[in-house]
């Protein structure tokens, strides 16, 4: 059994008639957006938007009618995946590489549901690297005023070359380990400059749909 397909198109089914909905970006988050189309063929009325390039022309290929964000005053419900969910629904995102449209998406948002397999709740974040989005300018003095938090940060790269984002930024994988303080080492992150947004997700999601062996778990705050 596909565990994350069974968590994307169940959190389709929260989505109504008249929604503005995010389309979040990365594993999880495609079996969402592909029910959704199939949903929009047998009549469903909704407007999205995606939080990528790529999950724009997945929507588009699905012919799912999309706006923008300029658009709209509210997004109803965004559905996306997370790299690590902890007891306190922190996030870790970003491996994808989508993590600032992610966040200025979600945080439009009323509702923001979290998709994942079982694999993905956590006792506590960190063991996934941390993407942090950084401006090309002066990346490596970025990445050392990060590592001073105490992480091993790396470049990361496709194809031998530098990783870019869909805001022309690299992105900075940073192996903390453990994270004990998500709050504080979000505000810590974002006060460097060169740092864009990073992948910590603080107080934001509001329900998580997991895949499990056999069935779906929803867990709500």
């Amino acid at each position: 059994m596909n565990l994350k397909q069974v968590a994307g198109e169940k959190a389709a089914s929260y989505i109504k008639d008249g929604m503005i909905v995010g389309l979040g970006t990365g594993s999880t988050a495609y079996y969402f957006t592909k029910k959704i189309g199939e949903l929009v063929k047998e009549g469903l009325k909704v407007k999205c938007i995606p939080t990528s390039k790529d999950t724009k022309k997945l929507a588009k290929e699905w012919n799912i009618p999309l706006t923008e964000l300029a658009q709209v005053d509210h997004i109803d419900v965004t559905v996306d995946g997370a790299d690590e969910v902890d007891p306190d629904f922190n996030l870790i995102k970003g491996g994808g590489g989508a993590l600032l449209r992610e966040k200025i998406i979600a945080y439009a948002s009323k509702k923001l549901i979290i998709v994942v397999d079982k694999t993905k709740m956590v006792e506590i974040l960190g063991k996934f690297p941390l993407p942090v989005e950084v401006t090309t300018f002066a990346w490596e003095n970025t990445l050392s005023q990060i590592e001073r938090l105490g992480c091993k940060a790396t470049l990361r790269r496709s194809a031998d070359q530098p990783f870019i984002t869909d805001n022309d930024n690299y992105i900075l994988d940073c192996q903390f380990d453990k994270i004990e303080n998500p709050a504080e080492l979000n505000s810590k992150l974002n006060q460097i400059p060169g740092v864009v947004e990073n992948g910590l997700f603080i107080d934001m999601a509001d329900l998580v749909v997991v895949g499990k062996d056999t069935t779906v778990e929803i867990v709500e705050k």
